[in-house]
């Protein structure tokens, strides 16, 4: 068979179709992500618990070790890969992303925007308190 037309068949079988299918790859795969991602589980709590990384930078070493953790995850569980079968995942993977990162971004703006334009409560407090004291408060008349 001719390379063309092996790739000729290849084009024709559907997205996540393999014809030849190794167990043993793929339980080797498994493995080793298992084992990366107990390694990078267990730097971390070393990290976190030891005294040779400087106190404010033991945040950057555990945010980079969760990056790593993340890329373990992908590629030996998930199976995203450069590959041209791959293209749909690596795109609803970055849609994903996105849609979570508009999600996070967009609430920590609202939070700020509130932030910023509400009245502290003891301030708000005090307010509320003069307004039912004071003589000229309006219409308004509590019963005792």
């Amino acid at each position: 068979m001719s390379e063309a037309s092996q790739r000729a068949q290849h084009s024709d079988a559907a997205p996540g179709d393999e014809e030849a299918y190794d167990v043993a790859a793929n339980v080797r795969s498994y493995v080793i992500g298992l084992v990366l991602a107990a390694l990078l589980t267990a730097a971390s709590f070393w990290a976190l618990h030891t005294k040779l990384i400087w106190p404010p930078g033991i945040g950057m070493a555990l945010a980079v070790l969760a990056v790593a953790q993340m890329g373990v995850h992908l590629v030996f569980f998930l199976h995203i890969t450069t590959g041209p079968d791959n293209t749909n995942n690596v795109l609803a993977l970055a849609f994903g992303v996105l849609i979570v990162t508009l999600v996070v971004a967009g609430s920590l703006w609202i939070m700020a925007n509130l932030n910023h334009h509400y009245m502290p409560v003891d301030e708000l407090m005090k307010m509320s308190s003069l307004e039912v004291l004071s003589p000229d408060a309006g219409t308004r008349k509590f019963s005792t």
